[in-house]
């Protein structure tokens, strides 16, 4: 018996590990369970919003709301709604949504923009201070709004 335990050590040692295991569960792990009586106060407490719902549902409408009229919509062109200003290198959705918001919607008004523009626009930006400079927004909206696709592609890459 000796020489398998001898043996089988890394066995014995496993069992005999479990078996602990198993001990401390059962010796502990009541006392993590909540009594029955709990349960029932949660329950019991359900009772009242369950009430109020049916109360609610069951009542009868305080007044017919009748939705707003609807618009015409004109139809919306191109020129309503300026540059597709992402085109320029630099100039994500983001900073393109807080250009339009700012009232910045074309490559001309982009391309017109002098140092003081540019500190003013760079303070209103947040975290994207400082990109018109790096990315070289004036030149790239020059060339845009001058329709010179060509020397675009040349200096900054495909469109």
């Amino acid at each position: 018996m000796m020489e398998w335990i001898q043996a089988n050590a890394v066995l014995a040692g496993a069992i005999a590990f479990v078996l602990v295991l198993a001990l401390v569960f059962l010796l502990r792990g009541r006392k993590g369970l909540p009594e029955k009586r709990e349960y029932r106060d949660v329950l019991s407490e359900g009772a009242a919003p369950a009430a109020r719902n049916s109360a609610l549902i069951d009542a009868p409408p305080a007044a017919a709301i009748t939705p707003p009229p609807v618009m015409a919509e004109a139809p919306s062109t191109a020129a309503d709604e300026g540059d597709d200003l992402t085109r320029i290198k630099g100039l994500g959705p983001k900073i393109s949504a807080a250009l339009r918001a700012l009232g910045v919607t074309r490559y001309a008004e982009i391309a017109a923009w002098t140092e003081a523009d540019v500190a003013r626009i760079d303070a209103q930006l947040g975290a994207f201070a400082g990109r018109a400079t790096r990315d070289n927004w004036i030149e790239q909206a020059r060339l845009l709004a001058g329709g010179d696709t060509a020397a675009y592609e040349a200096k900054f890459g495909k469109l």
